[in-house]
């Protein structure tokens, strides 16, 4: 494990703290601490349904985002109907970097990202769009995601073919045309990037640890949001990368 995660874990347990003390201090509090403080994770808003999508053909499909730490990206999407599989692992590099360790100094690249395996036919591409746009993450932020800082936190969607890279494109321009965001979208589209695994302990990683404050305060409310905002997709039983393992 890098010392940057274990820095998340320490981070956070002491900042936990802090809001148990701040609530204890004003009273009428709870809430705010199972919650945790406002953050991006938790400003989820619905987005208009995507006006061009692609046809639902028959076999599966992938598709590829980037949106802050992988963990939370990868349990939402665990959560989706019709997906198959959600792997977490990097996109925008080279396979030499593609580790931790390499991609979390923030040059080599690569963005934390998940591939998704999905059936069309249940889901569509722009479905996935609506759902990566609105809950997953906040794709007008700039460097990072909430806490997390650099180019490998960067919001992109690393298209499969041309025909997601069109869809994606007109999606973002629709939403900054729809004025759903106060500010705009800063999700870039990057073409031809590989898409590489990542280490076995950052799979299932909010499943395998329900508890880890960074997780309880920036990871999990992104799932409760899914399940507000799509109810007729949202599955309680997560898919799992130890499942298809096993």
């Amino acid at each position: 494990m890098s010392d940057n995660e274990k820095r998340r874990g320490r981070t956070w347990s002491a900042f936990t703290r802090r809001l148990l003390v701040a609530a204890t201090m004003v009273g009428g509090g709870l809430i705010f601490v199972l919650n945790g403080p406002p953050s991006a994770a938790q400003e989820t808003k619905p987005v208009p349904m995507a006006l061009h999508d692609i046809a639902p053909t028959d076999g599966r499909q992938t598709a590829v985002f980037a949106g802050g730490c992988f963990w939370g990206v990868q349990a939402v999407f665990q959560h989706v109907a019709g997906v198959a599989s959600v792997t977490s692992g990097y996109a925008g590099g080279s396979a030499a970097t593609a580790t931790y360790e390499k991609t979390e100094t923030g040059a080599t690249g690569h963005a934390e990202a998940v591939e998704i395996t999905f059936d069309p036919k249940q889901v569509s591409y722009g479905k996935l769009l609506e759902i990566y746009f609105s809950v997953a993450h906040d794709p007008t932020q700039l460097g990072g995601q909430g806490p997390d800082s650099g180019p490998q936190y960067r919001s992109a969607i690393f298209p499969r073919d041309e025909k997601q890279a069109k869809v994606a494109t007109d999606y973002i321009a629709q939403l900054d045309a729809s004025g759903v965001f106060s500010r705009p979208i800063a999700t870039t589209i990057e073409d031809g990037k590989t898409f590489y695994p990542a280490e076995a302990y950052h799979q299932d990683y909010v499943y395998n640890n329900p508890g880890q404050p960074y997780v309880v305060i920036y990871e999990k409310p992104k799932i409760g949001a899914l399940h507000r905002l799509f109810p007729g997709l949202y599955r309680q039983k997560p898919v799992l990368v130890s499942d298809s393992a096993s």
